[in-house]
């Protein structure tokens, strides 16, 4: 009897194989980073390859340091950083080109011409989101458009596109020797190729952008078997869940109800708003995305606030500036003032997402004076993060109608006690961490584990959710306010920089 629930969380900066019990807690663990290549400014790829490679090595690795053997496991989900683009060869499964990272910036020119007709939101009803460098289509684009002979080739049914879920469950069910060609409704929401309502690929946007339905996965549900794996150590376990990883997050923090939230703290800032089995179009500057869709159940959609620098700012300081020396340095640093000292550090390095979505802006530090110091740039920073949430909840509120009543948080950053402090006192609402605070990867086990019986129902799933820690607001709502004006004035400052 298979005791355990596997899931692979390819994520940006590194890929981890996570093993859960029934009860939804870690067994075992393995991660590695992978190379961040930049070859120009504003452009980010990954080596498709090297993640393949990092994906069996963490797969044996979590496998041997838990003691667990592939046998033990009902089966394994993959959830992944989305809007990635991989294009490789169907016969040899190499990749064409490096990923293309979603934070990546060269397909502005095609975002900004496609806009000409139709302004940024001219497909948004249809696919929910607006004309941005951040999603998957004008990617693919971009590939057909500048890697010599692709085009031809893709029109023949020779190469394969997807995001990472897709390059991974392709490679562990057999690769160039029978590889299955999947995503689910939550990757393929993210690359503007997707229709809302009939969740198939729609046939006016991939005319759009010049894209042949031949290279593009099938699209299925985030739960159920698509197939088994055949290498990498687990071979004979049923691949049966995909998500994309803020939607894997909103699964695995049990977000079942529509008006439940959560907060994702990585790279990247994320929250997604369950609103039920009906798109909800946004007036506020968010994305409408799927949410998650169990077998044959309805699909149940979100809304979704996606910001770009969040961790990536403590990893630039750390690695750019050098100014600490460890991403965990920073609290204590942080501490040694009382508060920023009047700046405001907006990250906007590859322009603004929500509620923006402004590709020409770029990161700015104001209100600089000579009593700053590197205490004030670090807690200016970890500030940034509560601020662009702030924004994001604003925006929720107004489109869905419901006041958030607390906010369910997961993620590297969650352990920042001054941040998550700051962030309930800038919000005004109770901040809450879960015990299993990877609830990235737990939402692909779940996924994967109700697909088999392994969970007979969401309930279970429920049963399985524990508080960790809660923050409630302490700061007075004049100086939330005050505080909060600061912030938008010095976000206008980074519009408009890009010629």
């Amino acid at each position: 009897m298979a005791k355990y629930v596997g899931a692979v969380d390819q994520g940006t900066t590194s890929t981890r194989f996570m093993i859960f019990d029934h009860a939804g807690q870690v067994v075992g663990v393995d991660q590695k980073e992978h190379e961040q290549i930049y070859p120009k400014p504003g452009w980010v790829e990954h080596d498709a390859t090297e993640v393949w490679t990092r994906t069996q090595e963490v797969i044996v690795g979590a496998l041997k340091k838990s003691g667990v053997a592939a046998s033990d496991l009902a089966a394994v989900g993959v959830t992944n950083q989305r809007e990635t683009t991989v294009v490789w060869e169907k016969a040899t499964g190499k990749p064409v080109h490096n990923a293309i990272v979603w934070q990546d910036t060269r397909t502005d020119q095609i975002c900004n011409e496609l806009a000409k007709d139709g302004g940024q939101d001219r497909f948004r009803e249809k696919v929910g989101l607006p004309l941005a460098t951040y999603f998957s289509g004008p990617k693919v684009k971009w590939l057909l458009e500048n890697v010599d002979g692709l085009r031809a080739k893709a029109e023949k049914g020779e190469v394969l596109f997807g995001n990472m879920d897709t390059w991974v469950i392709w490679n562990l069910t057999g690769g160039p020797k029978g590889g299955v060609h999947v995503t689910d409704v939550t990757n393929a929401s993210r690359t503007m190729l997707m229709n809302l309502e009939t969740l198939d690929w729609d046939p006016d946007m991939l005319k759009v952008m010049g894209i042949p339905k031949a290279m593009l996965p099938a699209i299925k549900a985030s739960s159920e078997v698509y197939g088994h794996c055949k290498n990498s150590g687990l071979e004979g376990v049923p691949v049966a869940g995909d998500l994309g990883d803020q939607q894997a997050a909103l699964f695995g923090q049990t977000c079942y109800d529509p008006g439940e939230a959560k907060n994702t703290y990585g790279t990247g800032c994320f929250m997604l708003l369950n609103t039920g089995t009906k798109p909800v179009q946004s007036k506020n500057g968010l994305l409408t995305t799927l949410g998650y869709k169990i077998g044959d159940q309805p699909a149940v959609y979100a809304l979704e606030g996606s910001i770009a620098i969040t961790g990536a700012l403590v990893q630039w300081i750390r690695d750019n500036l050098k100014m600490i020396e460890a991403s965990k340095d920073i609290e204590p640093l942080a501490r040694t003032v009382d508060d920023s000292g009047g700046i405001y550090f907006v990250p906007a390095f590859s322009g603004l997402f929500a509620p923006y979505w402004k590709s020409d802006a770029r990161g700015v530090i104001v209100g600089l004076t000579r009593y700053i110091n590197r205490g004030h740039i670090a807690r200016a920073v970890l500030e940034a993060t509560a601020y662009q949430t702030r924004e994001v909840l604003d925006a929720m509120n107004k489109d869905s109608g419901v006041d958030l009543t607390a906010l369910k948080v997961d993620g590297g950053m969650v352990f920042n006690e001054l941040l998550m402090q700051f962030q309930s006192d800038i919000l005004g609402v109770p901040v809450i961490r879960p015990t299993v605070a990877e609830t990235t990867a737990l939402g692909a086990a779940y996924a994967a584990g109700l697909a088999v019986g392994f969970w007979a129902k969401v309930d279970d799933l429920r049963a399985n959710w524990g508080k960790d820690k809660e923050w409630k607001p302490v700061m007075g709502e004049e100086e939330r306010a005050k505080l909060y004006k600061g912030w938008k004035k010095a976000v206008t400052r980074t519009f408009d920089w890009v010629e």
